[in-house]
């Protein structure tokens, strides 16, 4: 392999890594949130932003870890078939499933990205009774889209790899 995709390989890994293992303990952000969301509802005023921000930490977290997921192959297949064939022919049919999540994710980020130009442009709010701007969640989704397009292009070279029997 080039020097050049291997060292794309290197830096996108190593960046989904970080994003991914920070955003792990967003999980008990989200746990705060909504104890608070509980406690203010049982003994207090309910509060009218706690399950809107409990969503959007909820979207993050799940997009945001989706390109490390990724990277370590913890996303979910099918192996009723899978589990059985040689080596050569999973990395085989994960160079064409790649290829089709990579048109996927093209597409989708095409599509959030004019979608947060939007809220950006015209200062979209949320039809909620908090009314906060949508912007803010909508550049962590276009940006995790984007992490998880370019974590799929380096598996696709690293399945590439392995298919020439060397290892990245």
């Amino acid at each position: 392999m080039p020097k050049a995709l291997r060292l794309y390989v290197r830096y996108v890994e190593v960046v989904n890594r970080k994003i991914g293992r920070a955003v792990m303990y967003m999980i008990f952000l989200m746990m705060a949130v909504l104890l608070y969301s509980s406690l203010s509802k049982t003994f207090f005023v309910p509060s009218l932003w706690t399950l809107e921000i409990a969503q959007f930490l909820m979207v993050a977290y799940f997009l945001l870890g989706g390109p490390y997921s990724l990277q370590l192959d913890d996303h979910v297949r099918m192996d009723l078939i899978y589990g059985k064939w040689s080596d050569r022919t999973k990395t085989l049919v994960d160079v064409v499933t790649v290829l089709f999540l990579i048109f996927y994710l093209f597409w989708l980020f095409y599509g959030g990205s004019s979608s947060t130009q939007y809220a950006v442009e015209y200062h979209e709010r949320s039809a909620s009774a908090w009314r906060p701007y949508m912007w803010p969640i909508k550049v962590v989704m276009t940006f995790a889209i984007l992490m998880m397009l370019l974590q799929a292009i380096a598996v696709f070279i690293k399945d590439i790899a392995k298919l020439k029997g060397e290892t990245l």
